[in-house]
């Protein structure tokens, strides 16, 4: 099984449209903890929602449970929530995160959506390596299914593995004292 992610970017909707489609996906799984774009409207979640099932696809919107800015403060390596244009990538503790019940509650629905038909993890950030999507969800999959495939599709239509982000392979992730 594969599951791929996309970020959204500034992208029009057809290009969006035209890159899952590609793809042959099916469902699209909205990851983004705040599902609304000031910069680009027609991906705030109701009118995205909307318009993607014109176009025969499903959404989902998953943002409380996989989304890269929890509301819980204990998810931040300060141990408080940040403030302003903080850089989420580095202030939250994605291992934590890993551990939380809400969290494996999200990714086991991902899971089930993703045997179903074929499935996007959708951001906003272009750039999976700037993106929770990757840090967060792909290397839970990767760390946890081994035997599933993660593929992020940029917005030139090129499909990178996972496992080739370097970020990724620079140390092992550790939760709760044991090599995950």
């Amino acid at each position: 099984m594969t599951v791929f992610t996309i970020g959204h970017s500034n992208h029009s909707f057809e290009t969006l449209v035209g890159l899952l489609q590609e793809r042959g996906i099916r469902i699209v799984v909205d990851v983004r903890s705040a599902p609304y774009s000031r910069y680009s409207p027609h991906f705030t979640r109701e009118p995205l929602e909307a318009a993607l099932r014109e176009r025969d696809l499903r959404y989902a919107y998953a943002g409380k449970y996989l989304g890269g800015r929890p509301a819980d403060s204990s998810c931040y390596k300060s141990g408080a929530l940040p403030l302003g244009d903080a850089d989420y990538l580095r202030e939250v503790d994605y291992p934590a995160i890993m551990t939380r019940d809400w969290f494996i509650r999200g990714m086991d629905r991902l899971l089930e959506l993703a045997t179903e038909e074929t499935t996007a993890v959708m951001c906003s950030e272009e750039n999976p390596a700037h993106c929770h999507r990757h840090h967060l969800i792909a290397r839970y999959l990767m760390t946890r299914h081994p035997e599933m495939s993660v593929h992020h599709i940029r917005g030139t239509g090129l499909l990178l593995e996972a496992a080739a982000i370097p970020a990724l392979i620079e140390k092992p992730l550790v939760i709760q004292g044991s090599l995950f």
